[in-house]
């Protein structure tokens, strides 16, 4: 196996709980986002994702009633939209300081990322929510502030996790060849994609969830199981 240097990491299901997402910080966001948008609508930075929003529906006229209402509806979709993720982020970033809640960190992630990072390797984040979002994550999680082990952050404005130019992008941008980048993913899909683009994968298993019969990436129960080795 050629030598890992580097690995990015999803969020969701892989180095924290789907539950702590979709339970906690979808419901926390779509109970204050019409008042945020109502009382923070003119910042300029919150302008442009509205528009963003009005943009990637099609809509060449809409009410910040109209744009709200969309919102909504996208979250309760799940909608991976990178305007939706960003006005999200800017809400949770009042309740990660107000202590709301703290990031869902499973046990042995966070020693475990502080092991490859003194092992020398690079850590980066890709997940769906924005940069700033994943920022927050990482500094307010339970396990302390993680965010000083991370090199960098990417989200869908690199592009569509599915797709492999996506990974060929993160491998340029951190300066390193596909074949030294482990990913880390729950979505067998995602790793296809960086698997396409002749990065090494990691899928992530975890109890009670049940292996697949013929997995075609590396299963691993937990970080504990990985080591990244050449």
């Amino acid at each position: 196996m050629t030598e890992i240097r580097a690995i990015v990491t999803d969020i969701e299901g892989t180095t924290s709980s789907i539950s702590f997402v979709r339970d906690v910080l979808f419901p926390y966001a779509r109970k204050r986002l019409p008042a945020f948008v109502e009382t923070h609508g003119n910042q300029p930075e919150v302008q442009h994702w509205l528009h963003e929003t009005a943009r990637e529906a099609g809509l060449v006229e809409a009410s910040r009633q109209d744009i709200i209402e969309l919102l909504l509806q996208w979250i309760d979709q799940d909608r991976k939209s990178t305007a939706l993720k960003a006005l999200q982020g800017m809400i949770w970033k009042d309740g990660y300081a107000a202590g709301d809640y703290r990031a869902h960190m499973y046990p042995e992630v966070a020693a475990r990322l502080r092991d490859w990072r003194a092992d020398g390797l690079r850590l980066y984040v890709y997940s769906s929510g924005s940069v700033p979002a994943q920022q927050l994550f990482f500094r307010y999680s339970e396990a302390g502030d993680l965010s000083p082990l991370f090199a960098g952050y990417f989200d869908t404005e690199t592009g569509p996790k599915r797709e492999a130019e996506s990974y060929r992008r993160i491998a340029e941008a951190i300066g390193e060849q596909p074949a030294h980048i482990l990913f880390l993913s729950d979505i067998v899909e995602e790793l296809d994609a960086a698997q396409s683009a002749g990065v090494h994968t990691g899928w992530l298993i975890r109890e009670p969830q049940a292996l697949p019969d013929s997995p075609r990436h590396p299963v691993f129960s937990d970080f504990n199981a990985i080591t990244p080795s050449t």
